[in-house]
């Protein structure tokens, strides 16, 4: 593997993108006593993850490997906890924490934050558990905004619901502050990315939106071949509430609509 003085070349990147960051530098308050935990096997990826969010005012623990840092949160689970796959020896390490994690809180939000990209090993994370995944590729801005949602989330989900956040379009219930969605009254599981893709594409039933458009919606940046797995993911998961869900329409070389339940064949509009 290439390497410039001992730092892979992701180390390089993020440490470029720290130094060009446009966020504030100003701890926010909002942040202060939130915990974020790292686990990430290669230092210089993971000293420069945790100086992103301490510049954001974050208290930041940071792990090299699973065993010393289920040893840790077994004691003191933190607010978000971040997870690389891969970690030293344990080629799955990060797949095995999450699973260990999720069975002592069922609402710590867990990120994995890998290079690996394929849809195994997504559908392998998200069914273990994990609240989003995320590629390295992520931009810092991006990331940070990803853990400041799931922040909010949990905090959401501990008020009474307010009903000027939920979207109802026939069976379909959105609650855009918890990030909760429901089928006909059955929970769907998903992630925050799914989230706000089902949330743009039900917003204006019928107007089709392209894979940049959701890509923007649910502030990520990456191609179009994962965007096509993360509609793939949505459908199976009201799919698995309705067998006949048939509301997300794919439209040939322009990208995805919601499909009115009053009218299953809308005229093709644009955004």
């Amino acid at each position: 593997m290439w390497q410039k003085d001992g730092i892979e070349p992701a180390a390089l990147v993020i440490a470029e993108a720290i130094r060009t960051l446009s966020v504030s530098q100003v701890p926010d308050a909002r942040t202060m006593n939130h915990r974020i935990a790292i686990v990430e096997d290669e230092p210089a990826i993971r000293d420069n993850y945790a100086e992103v969010f301490r510049r954001q005012g974050y208290d930041v623990a940071t792990f090299a490997e699973r065993e010393s840092a289920l040893s840790t949160l077994r004691e003191r689970l933190p607010d978000v906890a971040i997870l690389d796959i891969g970690l030293g020896r344990e080629a799955e390490g990060g797949f095995e924490l999450c699973r260990e994690l999720r069975s002592l809180s069922a609402t710590l939000p867990i990120i994995f934050l890998t290079a690996r990209d394929s849809d195994l090993d997504t559908v392998s994370g998200l069914r273990l558990g994990a609240d989003d995944y995320l590629t390295k590729s992520i931009s810092l801005p991006h990331l940070l905004a990803r853990v400041a949602a799931l922040l909010r989330r949990v905090e959401a989900l501990r008020r009474p619901e307010d009903a000027s956040s939920v979207m109802a379009r026939g069976s379909l219930r959105l609650d855009a502050e918890r990030m909760t969605a429901s089928w006909d009254n059955e929970n769907i599981p998903l992630t925050v990315t799914e989230f706000w893709i089902v949330h743009a594409l039900a917003r204006f039933p019928g107007h089709v939106k392209s894979r940049d458009q959701l890509m923007s919606e649910a502030n990520v940046v990456v191609d179009d071949s994962t965007i096509t797995s993360h509609i793939k993911r949505v459908r199976r998961k009201f799919q698995n509430a309705d067998a006949g869900f048939e509301q997300i329409e794919s439209v040939y070389a322009m990208g995805y609509r919601w499909l009115s339940e009053a009218d299953d064949s809308p005229a093709v509009t644009t955004d």
